[in-house]
């Protein structure tokens, strides 16, 4: 089996790896489990210095790694700096914090009795990632995980072989002993059997919900944890009392980040009818603006989709809403060049039974929906089978603090769009996953949570 790096704005294949036969597979999996035994022991000042050094050398090679995100999946090189930017951030972040959240915490005990609860690692942790955010994706489970003390066999997607192993290489280059951090190029009918092997002690996904399932049931199968961060279709609720410029104006870059192949990318616009038409006005002219174009283009805003098939997917989902009654405000049609580009589309009156009212949109398309009241736009933000993220517009501090109460969802933003940051928790609940990355709950998602009693 081969893999290949294909340009999405061209569809010129521009490198092709060979992947891992068993015996190397087996090689690089004995390494991380000998590596997992020694990474564990090691001080945890060192292992700090080997993540707060990689993120020295992401913020040095923002240009570098943006490229090749631009060539490999279709991301805006800004965008492609921008990312590697905050993997440089979250790094920083877990080498400053990591002592603290991993210090054991002491237990009121009582009499004869100490007490204590003690993080550590588990061991080889397998990381399941997807090509949207190439890096950011697997620092924010590499950077923790490896903090801890656990080991990482990374199997990135497979349109993005070269970003997998420009990861390696980060930390080796960091300082990372041999192990620590491996990827695994090969297919994904080969992750249940890594599943099945006892050296591996737990696994990450962030990809589809089938995807998820699969995970899921080959790691439950060997009762083994795992964070499952999966698909969203996330509300974006528009109330009278809104700075609706300000609203529709996030709005468009809510919907178009990463030319919305973003799990928490605002996807369902659900807007009070006081201010649906101002708001509508709004959203509709700053989508038809968005230049469209190569993403090495300083001046692009919108660049190509991934691969063919999301295209596909996606020209699919809007040509079976409009046939279900969805009206096109601007766009609806995949572009007629090279590549794999569509335009930002908004579309109207999206009827419940249209596929842009319940799945996700892996692409720049917007639903536009109506709501009589506030209760009636919660109803609707909450009426999904996903629960990752809901951006809430509003003045009013006690609609605002019903939105952030009421919506249904691992993230809740006011007058916001909904984005992660290493300080705070980030995960879903639903068919969006379980599980949390980030924060000091991520970085304990992956470790014996050990209580340890001892008799005076």
């Amino acid at each position: 089996m081969s893999i290949a790096t294909v340009n999405p704005a061209t569809g010129r294949t521009l490198r092709t790896f060979e992947a891992l036969t068993d015996a190397q597979l087996e090689q690089r999996v004995a390494a991380a489990a000998s590596a997992a035994t020694l990474w564990r022991a090691t001080p945890l000042g060192e292992r700090l210095a080997v993540v707060r050094r990689a993120g020295q050398l992401l913020d040095e090679r923002q240009d570098e790694y943006g490229r090749l995100m631009a060539e490999e999946m279709g991301k805006t090189i800004g965008a492609g700096r921008g990312e590697a930017a905050k993997c440089a951030v979250t790094c920083a972040y877990y080498a400053d914090n990591g002592p603290d959240i991993l210090a054991p915490e002491k237990v009121e005990s009582s009499g004869e009795w100490l007490g204590e609860v003690r993080f550590q690692p588990l061991g080889v942790v397998l990381a399941v990632m997807p090509w949207n955010f190439p890096f950011w994706q697997v620092i924010r489970f590499a950077a923790p995980a490896l903090v801890a003390g656990n080991v990482a066999l990374l199997k990135h997607a497979s349109n993005v072989p070269q970003c997998a192993l420009a990861l390696e290489t980060l930390f080796r280059d960091a300082g990372a002993p041999d192990g620590v951090f491996q990827a695994l190029l090969i297919g994904a009918e080969r992750v249940s059997a890594l599943l099945d092997d006892p050296r591996i002690a737990a696994a990450t996904l962030t990809g589809s919900e089938p995807a998820g399932r699969a995970i899921g049931e080959a790691a439950g199968r060997n009762i083994k944890k795992t964070v499952l961060e999966l698909g969203g279709s996330d509300a974006f609720v528009v109330l009278p009392s809104a700075n609706i410029a300000q609203a529709a104006a996030t709005a468009v870059r809510a919907r178009v980040v990463n030319a919305g192949q973003s799990c928490i990318a605002a996807k369902r616009f659900i807007v009070h009818d006081d201010v649906h038409d101002e708001f509508t006005a709004a959203f509709v002219a700053g989508m038809a603006a968005l230049r469209v174009g190569d993403p090495m283009d300083e001046s692009t805003d919108v660049g190509p989709l991934a691969t063919e098939r999301i295209l596909d997917d996606l020209d699919r989902q809007v040509k079976a809403s409009v046939a279900a009654g969805a009206r096109v405000l601007t766009g609806g049609s995949r572009l007629d060049r090279a590549g794999n580009f569509y335009p930002p589309t908004v579309l109207a009156d999206v009827p419940e039974s249209a596929p842009a009212y319940s799945e996700e949109l892996f692409g720049p398309v917007a639903a536009l929906l109506r709501a009589r009241d506030i209760g009636h736009a919660i109803a609707i933000a909450n009426a999904t089978t996903f629960g990752l993220g809901a951006s809430a517009w509003t003045s009013d501090d006690a609609e605002a603090e019903r939105c952030a109460d009421e919506l249904e969802a691992g993230s809740v933003f006011i007058n916001a769009m909904v984005a992660s940051d290493p300080r705070y928790p980030f995960g879903g609940i639903r068919n969006s996953g379980h599980g949390r990355e980030l924060s000091a709950y991520g970085l304990r998602e992956f470790v014996n949570v050990k209580t340890v009693r001892r008799r005076r």
